[in-house]
């Protein structure tokens, strides 16, 4: 059995009609990049935020054409709401086809707030709350300091799950020893792996972990969005969500689309690892997403043979960050052989050395950012606008 391409990915969508019911979807431009892995295919239709619930069926039909493609395992299809989408809007009936209680204005009131977050509020069902763990640059042990701290509160005795935001680089099947492929139940509905008490979900459970992935920001937005609302979490205190390094698309589409708690910020002493904090800091702040405080990772190391400390990366620089910005300076995590070891070998240190002083560090961190949370009510982010 031959492979299937994208140019027959594209002439299968060509049979699905777009909302004008006159022509197809592709040529109406609302068809992202087509990605193929393992003999999945994945790609978004864009179409107007207002009416993305309305075109679900679209959705769904352009899903079931490319299941039955010979050749084809399965497919992930989600909608991207772009402020760009009037290309394949402008087809679309007139406002007065529209249903009478429809809440999108076609053509902006004088008095009414420009591009409102409609979709920003929507929450994850059972799930209390979301806090997103980034970082400036990448090599600060973000990946690791999130795992550590979703199971340092699970051991706190919260429920609690992990999300691998890192599209590009995921890391939680490796660091949590997890292998093989999430079962999909009724609805589309992804069952989330688990080990250690962790629900967790990450592409790396969907794609091969030397697949490169290619995708350009809308296919991001998809894949992340499905991750977190298409999974059966079940009942959870609290989310992780370990983000990719930098201020990039799934930031922002988390910023945007999510009510997050709050966001964890790691960085190292060292005064550049600083200034890159600072950009993800900053990147919070603008959207109006609270900062529940900053890591100080790889703060200080212990020699293992002598128990010498040395401030490879100096030290407290961090700290003095968090007094200088006025936010919360949530601990130091030193650099050590275990924490290094158990991370590579998925078994992380508060794990497998539960009653060590490396897992006491998570866990007091992990209480820190807790009473964060409970003390910072949940905002609804702003919608945000590319141009």
């Amino acid at each position: 059995m031959t492979d299937v391409t994208k140019e027959q990915v594209l002439d299968t969508l060509k049979t699905v009609r777009g909302p004008d019911l006159e022509h197809n979807i592709v040529e109406l431009g609302m068809v992202s990049d087509v990605f193929i892995s393992d003999a999945k295919v994945y790609f978004s239709i864009t179409v107007p935020a207002e009416r993305a619930k309305q075109l679900e069926p679209l959705r769904q039909a352009a899903e079931r054409v490319v299941k039955e493609m010979p050749g084809v395992k399965g497919a992930l299809v989600t909608l991207t709401a772009d402020k760009k989408a009037s290309a394949g809007a402008q087809p679309v009936p007139s406002p007065a086809a529209q249903p009478s209680h429809s809440h999108s204005h076609p053509h902006p009131h004088p008095h009414a707030p420009a591009q409102p977050p409609r979709a920003a509020k929507i929450g994850v069902p059972g799930i209390g709350a979301i806090i997103a763990v980034a970082s400036g640059k990448g090599g600060v042990g973000k990946s690791t300091t999130a795992v550590n701290l979703a199971l340092g509160m699970l051991a706190n005795g919260l429920r609690v799950g992990i999300l691998d935001a890192d599209i590009y680089g995921p890391s939680m099947p490796r660091l949590l020893k997890i292998s093989g492929k999430p079962k999909q139940i009724e609805g589309r509905i992804i069952v989330p792996m688990e080990n250690y008490g962790l629900k967790v979900m990450s592409m790396g459970f969907l794609v091969d972990e030397e697949t490169a992935m290619i995708w350009r920001g809308p296919m991001v937005q998809s894949a992340l969005l499905q991750m977190l609302r298409e999974v059966a979490w079940g009942e959870l205190d609290v989310l992780v969500v370990d983000m990719p390094p930098g201020t990039g698309d799934a930031q922002l589409t988390m910023a945007q689309q999510v009510p997050l708690a709050g966001a964890v910020i790691v960085s190292t002493p060292q005064d550049l690892a600083l200034i890159d904090a600072r950009k993800g800091l900053n990147m919070f702040r603008k959207v109006e997403v609270p900062v529940l405080g900053i890591v100080e990772n790889m703060s200080y190391f212990i020699a293992p043979d002598t128990g010498a400390r040395y401030d490879i990366f100096g030290h407290g620089g961090a700290r003095t960050e968090a007094e200088r910005i006025g936010v919360p300076f949530l601990g130091e995590v030193p650099l050590t052989i275990n924490i290094r070891e158990t991370s590579d070998a998925g078994t992380p240190v508060v794990v497998s050395d539960p009653d060590g002083a490396m897992a006491a560090i998570y866990k007091d961190i992990a209480t820190r950012v807790w009473e964060q949370v409970q003390g910072s009510p949940q905002r609804a982010a702003p919608a945000i606008v590319f141009d």
